[in-house]
C-alpha cells in the first residue's frame, strides 16, 4: 500500500515537472548584451527600448511565444566579453543574443555565439569582420557596418564636384574601416584621396592635423568621429575658419547625438547614415509617435535597429510557427525576411547584414534631415565571409 501511494505521488511529481518544463519551454528566452553603464548607456537602453515596443506591439509575444528577457551590462568592456557572453549563453541558456554597441564587445560575443551556435542579431557594433570573416548562419545584424555608409558619401561627394579629399579619424578599427569605405566610393567615382590622417584614440588635440588639412588645400574633408570627439572636431573645424573653404562631410555618427554640443558650429554638415530625420513615411511617422508614448521620448537610429531586431526575430519565429526547435529554418526564413523598417524596408544580405538605403542628411537645427538617397539597396561586400 505505502509502495503504492510513493509511486502514485512520484507519478504526480513527475507529471507536475513536465508540466512545469513544457510552461517554462513555451518562454522563449531573449539575452540582452547591450551597455547599461557608462560612455554608451544611452545607446543601450534606446536598443532594448525599441525592441520592447516591437514585442509589445505585437501582444508582448513573438510568433506566438512570450519572450522572457535577460540583461547583462558589458560596460563596453572587450575584456569581459567572453565571459558576459557565456553568464547568458550557459547559465541562462538564452535562444537568442541581442547586443551591442562597442565593436571589440560585439566581435567576442559573436564567438562565443558562433562556439555554441547560439543565435546572434548584432544591434549596432558596426566591425566589417561579424558579418565578414565571423559570419555564420547564426550570426544577423539590423544596423550596419562601418564601411556602408562612410561608401556611400564617396559618390556623393564627386558628384557635388570634389575631385581630391583629405580623410581623417581616430587610429582604431571603426576608424580604419569608415576611411577604407569612403576611400572606396570616392576612388571608384573618380576622386582621389590625398592623405589619410589620424591620431590615436580618444586624443582629440586636432590643432596640428587642422593646420595640415589647410596647407594640403583639398577640395574636401572626410571623418570618422563620434561622441565628444565629433563635438570637439567639428567645433575646432569651425574655429579655425576651414568649413568656409574645404567642405567637410562625415559618417553620420559625426552628427548623430551631438548636434547639441556642436551648437552652430554643426549647421549645414552633410553626413551620410542609414535613417534620417524627417522621413515623413507613414511606417516612421507611426514609430515615432509610439516610441514617444511609450518612452516620452524621440527615438534614434540605435532604437531603430532594436526595433528590427524584434521584427526580423517575429518573421524567424512565424515561418516555423513558433517551434524555435528547429533552428535551421528559423535562421533561414530570418535570412530572407524583408524587414518593414522605420528606415525604410530592407533585406539581408547572405552575410546576414542589411541591404540597406543610405541617407544623405543635412545638419539643420537639433536635426539630421534627410536630403536624399545618397545609394539606394547598398549591400556591405563581407569580404572574408565563408557561407
Amino acid at each position: 500500500m505505502t509502495h503504492a501511494l510513493t509511486r502514485a505521488a512520484l507519478g504526480a511529481a513527475l507529471m507536475l515537472a513536465a508540466s512545469g518544463g513544457a510552461l517554462a519551454a513555451d518562454k522563449l528566452k531573449v539575452g540582452f548584451m547591450l551597455p547599461y553603464s557608462g560612455t554608451y548607456a544611452a545607446l543601450g537602453n534606446a536598443i532594448e527600448n525599441g525592441f520592447k515596443l516591437y514585442v509589445a506591439e505585437q501582444g508582448g509575444k513573438l510568433g506566438g511565444r512570450e519572450i522572457e528577457y535577460f540583461k547583462v551590462d558589458d560596460e563596453s568592456n572587450p575584456s569581459k566579453a567572453a565571459e558576459n557572453a557565456n553568464r547568458l549563453i550557459k547559465r541562462d541558456q538564452v535562444d537568442v543574443l541581442i547586443g551591442t554597441v562597442h565593436s571589440g564587445v560585439a566581435m567576442a560575443l559573436a564567438k562565443a555565439a558562433k562556439d555554441a551556435d547560439t543565435t546572434l542579431i548584432v544591434t549596432n557594433a558596426g566591425a566589417n569582420a561579424i558579418t565578414g570573416p565571423l559570419c555564420g548562419p547564426g550570426i544577423f545584424r539590423t544596423s550596419f557596418t562601418n564601411w556602408q555608409p562612410a561608401y556611400a558619401m564617396g559618390p556623393v561627394a564627386k558628384a557635388r564636384g570634389h575631385k581630391t579629399a583629405v580623410t581623417i579619424t581616430w587610429k582604431y578599427a571603426a576608424g580604419d574601416e569608415a576611411i577604407g569605405g569612403f576611400k572606396e566610393g570616392f576612388e571608384q567615382a573618380g576622386g582621389k584621396v590625398v592623405k589619410e590622417l589620424s591620431l590615436p584614440f580618444p586624443n582629440v588635440e586636432f590643432q596640428s592635423l587642422l593646420t595640415e588639412i589647410a596647407a594640403l588645400k583639398p577640395d574636401m574633408v572626410f571623418t570618422f568621429f563620434a561622441g565628444g570627439g565629433a563635438v570637439k572636431f567639428v567645433q575646432d573645424y569651425h574655429a579655425a575658419g576651414l568649413d568656409k573653404t574645404i567642405a567637410l562631410y562625415g559618417s553620420g555618427f559625426l552628427t548623430d547625438g551631438t548636434l547639441q554640443a556642436q551648437g552652430a558650429s554643426a549647421q549645414g554638415l552633410l553626413t551620410t547614415l542609414h535613417y534620417a530625420d524627417g522621413l515623413n513615411t507613414p511606417r516612421d511617422n507611426a514609430f515615432r509617435a509610439d516610441y514617444g508614448k511609450a518612452y516620452n521620448m524621440q527615438p534614434d537610429v540605435y532604437a531603430v535597429q532594436g526595433y528590427d531586431a524584434a521584427q526580423l526575430m517575429q518573421s524567424g519565429l512565424a515561418a516555423v510557427k513558433g517551434d524555435f526547435g528547429n533552428k535551421a529554418a528559423f535562421r533561414e526564413a530570418m535570412r530572407g525576411a524583408t524587414v518593414d523598417s522605420p528606415r525604410g524596408a530592407f533585406t539581408l544580405s547572405k552575410a546576414g547584414n542589411p541591404v540597406q538605403d543610405i541617407y544623405l542628411r543635412r545638419v539643420d537645427g537639433l536635426e539630421n534631415k534627410v536630403v536624399e538617397v545618397a545609394v539606394r539597396k547598398l549591400a556591405d561586400p563581407a569580404r572574408g565571409c565563408k557561407l
